[in-house]
């Protein structure tokens, strides 16, 4: 019951939705940064479990006997099990991450993490001169990409996910959140995208947290080590050794990289196995580190010795030239281990010996100062981070004194050591794999780019909650389409497929369709991502998921769609729907959005406004639709309309008495005054921006461009237009429509019949109600005088049609002739009619007019008020 219970929320409608939600995003952060703690805690433990057997050894054992033979050994067991159960966990890590940030195939789950765990804790527990801080960042990594597995997650969060657990594997290794954070956004992704901050934050200050908890609650630096030094001071006299300090750090730290590079290159370059090369490493480490002073033998502590000045130069002389090179020869053998410590390790040692230095030179008292700035400057040349140095070496010290000095030393390191070894160190170890990153991401994911507004189809058919079963097979039976979005008073509350009407659903004739649908189906909203949409149609193993807005049904999406946006991006020949020059919102007022679609209305000519305004009114309330009022202003194409001056105190109180006119009629208006450099453009970017499902503009009837036919600016709209269009042609004559509503009119339907009818149905009860008096309808077919006995059936049907749909008398009309056009106007000429309808196939209006058939024709001459409907059909 429990595990049905389970599967039922994975499944769910809600869980769905909340994986791509960023508030989720950030509580699964908050989760990985919870494991990446917990992991890095376990590893701290490990070693310190393993380190402190190995010391306690040596009294018994003795040191050139032990520290080699631990070295062979645990090389080989944690070479094995890189080797036999995670070959992707060798080395320290953090190239791994940065490859799989750079979405190459490399594998990251909980079994990287547990063998990373266990063979850092053989390595670095062994006495090896590597850290265990990389390791973590790995580690975390590791948990973040399989925490986004076990809970549902966008995939394009992913990434983030994967690069929140490297930055709560630092922030808990190093006690150092902020560093955490800087460190993802410096090296591993190079993005401050909201998403990737928000998530870095909180998986850094939730693995530093729990790590302190579960730790230890002081700083890296332990407090007796921290007072036992003066506190970082800095004087002009030293700027020249801070630059000194920062010279040699690049120096070093250059040819620290260009070594391990060829040391990595020159050890898989051996016919020997892994475990085989990192126990030989061990074996000689452990022999050279058996014939140093004793205190290497335990270098968990050697940080903290140099710091705190409790060395000689001579002797800190051999503790850099040691650790510099044994770390360069176990790293370079594939070890897993990283290079945070001992590059801090190696800092501090140099800065000590600039500190001797100065101190000889010029009577100085801040050798531990210059220890603490060549840990950041080190680091610096070595990974190529200057603000995530300069934030560990202050989280570490709290000390506000040693920003300044850590900013001049560490912005010489890193210009030196881009001198000596250009690049990154990881993105070299990335290359000497046959990986090679670039700025830009490899692999261009266009699923990322696209959004569901984009590829979805707007018209959807749709079925009415309250049909019966009988009734939803002969929908189904006549439609290609396998599914259907199930709407109630114009909002979607449920959806319905074929597989969902069982044999004992059909024999059920009183079964309504709301007792079979799936409720509250998974939606889209038109931002999400086709990743986003491709993952949640492959998880919930859905063919089509709804587009909506709020509770209003904007479109759909099935797998051909997304087959079909593939298939143009490979042929690349994919646009995205009016993606131009951006126009610039000026102005804009938003009202309720309590209707059930939207109709634009741009306003040009203010002597038209009220007449159209009065039509835009009667569809809105038969449709229910709000009003969206779009002004355009013009400005030439080589000002950017965003940096436009231009005066908007009149389109402004226009846009104000329209706003009131809403309240007063009740209808939901929105304004919004755009700048352009294209009206077309302009209004094409409202529609897709606005979902709009009806355009209703004014049209002067003439044209004065020969290669334009309704004019440039409708003749755009005509063909990219992604809703119905209603083009209106004001009549210059008192008696026009709709003017003289108290009047009964007289309106002519010039129609072959067939479907064109049924479109003009979007339209004309809205209009007939707008009348005070129902009009007469003459609904009028012209044919040819060679056809004896004209084709009436369609044209019959349309008739019936009208008069079972419309309260008012329809009159049908059949003439013979050679000219349409002629015949039309003629006829609006002699029997006055005051409003001429046309409807326009789906085929394009354009077309029509080109060849003289017939719309543009008639509109031109007709006296009276003429609205030419083109409806949309993907």
């Amino acid at each position: 019951m429990m595990k049905q219970m389970l599967a039922n929320w994975r499944k769910s409608s809600w869980l769905a939705s909340s994986s791509l939600d960023t508030r989720y995003a950030l509580i699964e952060a908050c989760l990985i940064g919870l494991f990446s703690a917990l992991a890095a805690v376990l590893l701290k433990q490990g070693i310190g479990w393993l380190g402190g057997w190995r010391v306690h050894t040596l009294n018994l054992v003795g040191a050139k006997i032990l520290l080699p033979l631990v070295g062979l050994i645990a090389g080989i067991l944690a070479g094995g099990v890189i080797e036999l159960l995670s070959p992707s966990a060798a080395g320290g890590g953090i190239p791994q991450v940065k490859a799989a940030l750079a979405k190459y195939p490399i594998v990251l789950n909980l079994r990287t993490a547990l063998v990373k765990t266990l063979a850092t804790i053989l390595i670095v527990g062994a006495g090896f001169t590597l850290g265990r801080r990389g390791p973590t960042v790995h580690i975390g990594a590791a948990l973040g990409a399989q925490v986004s597995r076990w809970i549902p997650n966008s995939p394009t969060n992913r990434r983030q996910m994967i690069a929140a657990g490297a930055a709560a594997g630092l922030a808990a290794g190093f006690n150092t959140p902020i560093a955490g954070v800087f460190f993802v956004v410096e090296e591993l992704m190079r993005d401050i995208s909201g998403l990737t901050l928000e998530t870095a934050i909180a998986a850094s200050f939730t693995g530093a947290v729990v790590s302190r908890i579960l730790g230890s609650a002081d700083l890296n630096l332990p407090l007796k080590v921290l007072n036992s030094t003066q506190h970082g001071n800095f004087t002009i006299p030293e700027i020249p050794f801070y630059i000194l300090l920062g010279i040699l750090a690049g120096i070093f730290g250059g040819i620290f990289n260009r070594s391990i590079i060829r040391g990595m290159k020159f050890s898989r370059s051996l016919p020997l196995a892994i475990p085989l090369r990192i126990g030989l490493a061990g074996l000689i480490s452990g022999t050279i580190v058996a014939w140093l002073p004793s205190f290497f033998q335990d270098n968990a502590g050697l940080r903290e010795l140099l710091i705190a000045g409790q060395f000689t130069w001579q002797t800190t002389a051999v503790v850099f030239v040691a650790q510099f090179c044994l770390t360069i020869l176990v790293y370079s053998s594939g070890a897993p281990g990283g290079l945070f410590a001992p590059a801090l390790v190696l800092g501090s040692a140099l800065g000590y010996l600039v500190g001797i230095a100065e101190i000889g030179l010029i009577s100085s008292e801040s050798p531990s100062t210059f220890a603490l700035v060549g840990m950041g400057a080190f680091f610096t040349a070595v990974v190529r981070v200057p603000v995530t140095a300069i934030i560990i070496i202050f989280e570490m010290t709290a000390d506000f004194n040693l920003v300044l000095p850590l900013m001049i030393t560490s912005a010489v390191a890193y210009i030196v050591a881009e001198s000596v070894s250009q690049g990154s160190l990881y993105e070299h170890l990335l290359e000497a794999s046959g990986i090679e990153l670039t700025e830009e991401h490899p692999q261009n994911d266009f699923m990322a780019e696209l959004t569901a507004d984009d590829v979805m189809q707007s018209r959807v058919e749709t079925l009415s909650s309250n049909l019966k079963i009988s009734e939803v097979i002969l929908a189904m039976s006549r439609s290609h389409h396998r599914g259907f979005p199930v709407v109630e008073d114009e909002k979607l509350v449920g959806i319905i497929t074929q597989s969902d009407i069982s044999e004992d659903s059909k024999k059920a004739a009183t079964t309504l369709l709301k007792e079979i649908m799936t409720p509250r189906p998974i939606c889209v909203s038109p931002d999400t991502s086709l990743a986003d949409v491709l993952y949640l149609l492959n998880r919930y193993q859905l063919s089509r998921l709804p587009v909506t807005e709020g509770s209003k049904l904007l479109g759909i999406i099935t797998r051909s769609d997304i087959i079909k946006a593939e298939a143009k991006q490979l042929n690349c020949d994919h646009q995205q729907k009016a993606r131009y020059e951006p126009s610039y919102v000026v102005y804009q007022t938003r009202s309720p959005a309590t209707g059930k679609g939207r109709l634009l209305l741009p306003l040009v000519n203010p002597d038209n406004i009220s007449r159209l305004l009065e039509i835009a009114a009667a569809i809105a309330k038969y449709h229910q639709y709000e009003i969206e009022c779009l002004r355009v202003i013009c400005v030439p194409y080589h000002v950017y309309p965003a940096q436009a001056e231009v005066e908007t105190a009149n389109s402004r109180q226009l846009m104000q008495r329209l706003e009131k006119w809403g309240q007063k009629s009740a209808i939901p208006v929105h304004t919004q005054i755009r700048v352009a450099t294209d009206v077309s453009e302009a209004i094409l970017e409202t529609i897709t921006r606005e979902h709009i499902n009806l355009l209703l503009m004014g049209w002067k009837g003439q044209t004065f461009s020969i290669e334009s036919i309704f004019g440039n600016v409708v003749d755009s709209l005509i063909k990219q237009a992604t809703c119905d269009l209603m083009l209106v042609k004001l009549g210059k004559l008192s008696h026009t429509f709709p003017q003289q509503l108290d009047l009964q009119h007289k309106w002519l339907i010039p129609t072959t019949g067939g479907d064109r009818i049924n479109k003009l149905l979007t339209v004309l009860p809205a209009l007939t109600n707008l009348s005070q008096i129902p009009p007469k309808l003459q609904l009028c077919q012209v044919y040819s005088p060679e056809q004896s006995q004209p084709r009436t059936h369609d044209f019959e049907q349309a008739v019936n049609l009208l008069k079972n749909t419309l309260s008012c008398p329809i009159y049908p009309l059949l003439i013979p002739s050679y000219s349409v056009s002629e015949t039309i106007i003629n006829l609006i000429k002699r029997r006055k009619y005051s409003l001429l309808i046309l409807g326009a196939s789906n085929e394009g209006l354009l077309q029509n007019a080109v060849k003289g058939n017939i719309p543009e024709a008639i509109a031109k001459h007709a006296d009276s008020t003429v609205i030419i409907f083109r409806d949309f059909s993907p």
